[in-house]
């Protein structure tokens, strides 16, 4: 995709509310007015452009603003669109070194707009989609990288049980629960037969590295999912939090570095081929060094490493699996989600070529 910030404005702002996420305006108004304090006036209903999983709304009333997201309609796949999750962690992470949007309420009675759904306060900033951060100069490129690293590195550093998260997951052996899960969702959205997933299938279980750990994960951390001061390179909330649990944080952070690993090119947002020197962004090394002394963890052997990335890419099929089969069922959250459902079988090709340079330097 190019550069350009033109290139992405069918995720940026709102629009009028899609025919198949339209739900009653006035049963929504008279739940908020009873659940959500200091809410009042009348209700106006957006639908954010962004985002492929759970359908989100700006909501305007009483000259306050708010953001709903609701699990969508339709047949969904297992455990995914969990949004009292995201409710839940939100909650949680309030008053900690992790910035997130105050979280107002949560409706699981799919009688008052046909889902579950949770109100949380809109946060004016900048959602960066393209990781390029075109228009910005090398010292701010670096800058917003350097924040972005700071808090993720925040986000695994928070104890989880003291704010009370001790059963948002469970801990120990993530990475095989993890590959076992994603191996259910990817079949449960299984389009067609990709003979590089297949392979993966077999290989990820069995090369698993030694050693366990556990933190908070976010499960989806990038650019397009903070939301930046307006002027500064500070980050003042991290969105979508769905796919968060208690799990492995390197597993976590090597999803988030995916992006060095990738070209940007239609479709994709990433960094691989760029001039990184001259733009001001650091390498993927520099930035997971950055990341491992923030977290006080030592060097991380590079075949472990490389696994990590492969497993996510794998997890990453399984998503733009399930986003395909919303897509061809009709009721995806993005007009482009036919699009990103087609990434599936090169990103699974890109991922078993990295297990076999992981195999060929172990042999």
């Amino acid at each position: 995709m190019p550069a350009n910030m033109s290139a992405y404005d069918d995720f940026i702002g709102t629009r009028a509310v899609a025919p198949q996420h339209a739900f009653d305006e006035a049963a929504l108004a008279r739940w908020l007015r009873e659940h959500v304090a200091g809410f009042g006036g009348e209700l106006r209903v957006e639908q954010f452009k962004g985002g492929q999983s759970n359908p989100t709304f700006k909501l305007t009333a009483g000259g306050r603003h708010y953001v709903l997201r609701r699990k969508p309609p339709g047949v969904l796949l297992p455990s995914a669109h969990a949004v009292d999750r995201e409710f839940r962690v939100i909650r949680a992470l309030a008053g900690s070194e992790v910035p997130v949007a105050r979280a107002h309420a949560l409706c699981e009675d799919a009688g008052v707009i046909g889902t579950a759904f949770y109100v949380m306060d809109f946060v004016d900033g900048r959602v960066l989609w393209d990781p390029l951060l075109p228009g910005l100069t090398r010292e701010q490129r670096r800058a917003h990288y350097a924040e972005l690293g700071r808090v993720i590195a925040a986000l695994h550093r928070v104890d989880y049980a003291a704010i009370g998260l001790a059963d948002y997951g469970k801990p120990g052996q993530y990475v095989e629960r993890q590959v076992a899960r994603w191996t259910r969702q990817y079949r449960a959205a299984e389009t067609e037969r990709i003979e590089s997933v297949e392979r993966l299938i077999e290989w990820l279980p069995a090369r698993i590295p030694p050693g366990d750990e556990t933190a908070i994960v976010h499960g989806d951390y990038r650019f397009d999912n903070v939301i930046f001061h307006p002027n500064e390179p500070r980050i003042l909330a991290v969105l979508d939090w769905e796919l968060s649990t208690l799990g492995h944080p390197l597993v976590d952070f090597a999803y988030h570095c995916m992006t060095w690993r990738m070209a940007a090119n239609e479709g994709t947002r990433g960094l691989a081929g760029a001039d990184l020197p001259a733009l001001g962004v650091p390498g993927e090394a520099e930035y997971r060094d950055t990341y491992l002394r923030a977290t006080g963890r030592g060097a991380v052997a590079e075949a472990h490493w490389n696994y990590y990335l492969v497993f996510n890419m794998f997890r990453l099929v399984g998503i733009l699996q399930g986003i395909m089969a919303r897509a061809l069922q009709g009721n995806a959250s993005n007009a482009q989600a036919l699009q990103a459902g087609r990434r599936a079988r090169p990103l699974a090709e890109q991922a078993w070529a990295l297990a076999q340079q992981i195999e060929h330097r172990s042999s």
